[in-house]
């Protein structure tokens, strides 16, 4: 179980990714570091482990950088899935956020793009997403008590707390923890804390959690890819303040103009919408397979060709992915700096943080 489990204050200080990741050019992120290292008293692994479970924390602010460089194919990009008024941007680029937390009722997480705004907000029961660009805010009623601590609904984490609660449950005797070099992130002094895979088959090279000193709350968040010196993820402030943000932050009234969506009678629309499902306790891979453990595990699932067809610009798009075949069939190959995809012919999906090659010995394997 991850020592932040039970800390979700956490998943909001850790600017962005998710043990898949980000980082782009040389510039912003590079800067914060500053020129020389602190001296720090020393610290072992198992102490800063400690750090981080016992941290406590009444409030923090700050402006947060992620880069993601991913190597992610250029279909994307050209399916216009990445632009940067949207969460699931965080996956390609550069892009800058706006944190505050106060608590676990009242979070709030901004997305600055080019031209446009998205904002994810928790005030109590109350949960907000808006978007400058679409003109739309969702509002959703949180019950007391359910659990949810107003996390952002996206793919990637988008603080390096998230992010480093994420990496955090992968250590295992699969995971070499060592602790690196002093240094600076936002003008204040922090440890870094060494995640490295023993499993040489994995994608990921190491992972990189810079500690505040004082506080004890990742600073920044960093994914290595394997036999790579350049992050393929990273997030950190840039600037951060640990004073309790005033409660003016995550109070929102939606902009004169925007359409407001109640996100229970949406979930209700989505339900209406969908056709009923058949019951089939005897068919194949119904529900996804997790193949492995640690840092080389892979996700299989199966689809119903006869009712999963994928829309045509969909289709369209895993048809420009490379063909490949071999024992366990043909299919088509998705590949990344961090994470490697197989869509067979016969209707299998298998995905992990792994090479092709280890994803062709699981469909051999996995039929």
């Amino acid at each position: 179980m991850s020592v932040l489990t039970k800390r979700p204050v956490l998943r909001w200080l850790v600017p962005a990714a998710a043990a898949a990741a980000v980082i782009g050019g040389g510039a912003a992120v590079a800067t914060v570091a500053g020129a020389a290292d602190p001296t720090l008293p020393d610290r072992s692994a198992a102490q800063l482990l400690v750090d981080l479970q016992t941290a406590r924390l009444d409030g923090i602010s700050g402006t947060v950088v992620q880069r993601a460089d991913l190597g992610l194919p250029p279909i994307l990009n050209m399916a216009g899935l990445l632009g940067d008024d949207n969460l699931m941007s965080l996956v390609n680029g550069q892009h800058t956020l706006r944190v505050w937390y106060a608590g676990p009722d009242k979070a709030r997480i901004s997305l600055v793009g080019t031209n446009a705004q998205t904002d994810v907000i928790r005030n109590g029961t109350d949960a907000w997403t808006w978007s400058s660009k679409a003109k739309q805010a969702t509002h959703t009623t949180i019950k007391e008590g359910s659990g949810d601590h107003g996390a952002p609904p996206a793919g990637f984490p988008a603080t390096p707390q998230e992010a480093a609660d994420l990496a955090l449950k992968a250590i295992d005797p699969s995971t070499q923890v060592s602790v690196g070099r002093s240094t600076k992130i936002a003008g204040r002094d922090a440890y870094e804390l060494n995640l490295t895979p023993r499993d040489h088959d994995s994608l990921v090279g190491q992972i990189s959690v810079a500690i505040d000193a004082k506080e004890h709350v990742p600073l920044r968040f960093r994914v290595y890819p394997n036999a790579s010196d350049k992050p393929a993820f990273e997030a950190a402030f840039t600037m951060v303040s640990f004073a309790r943000p005033d409660d003016a932050q995550f109070a929102f009234n939606p902009p004169a103009g925007t359409k407001v969506t109640e996100g229970g009678q949406l979930l209700k629309d989505l339900e209406k919408a969908q056709p009923e499902k058949q019951t089939q306790p005897d068919k194949k891979g119904a529900e996804p397979t997790v193949i492995g453990k640690g840092w080389t595990t892979v996700l299989m699932a199966r689809l119903d060709q006869s009712t999963d067809k994928a829309p045509p610009e969909i289709s369209g798009l895993l048809g420009q992915l490379p063909k490949v075949s071999g024992a366990w069939g043909s299919g088509r190959l998705f590949t990344s700096r961090l994470v490697t995809g197989l869509l067979t012919d016969d209707g299998r999906v298998f995905i992990g943080p792994v090479s092709p090659e280890k994803l062709y010995e699981v469909a051999a394997s996995h039929r």
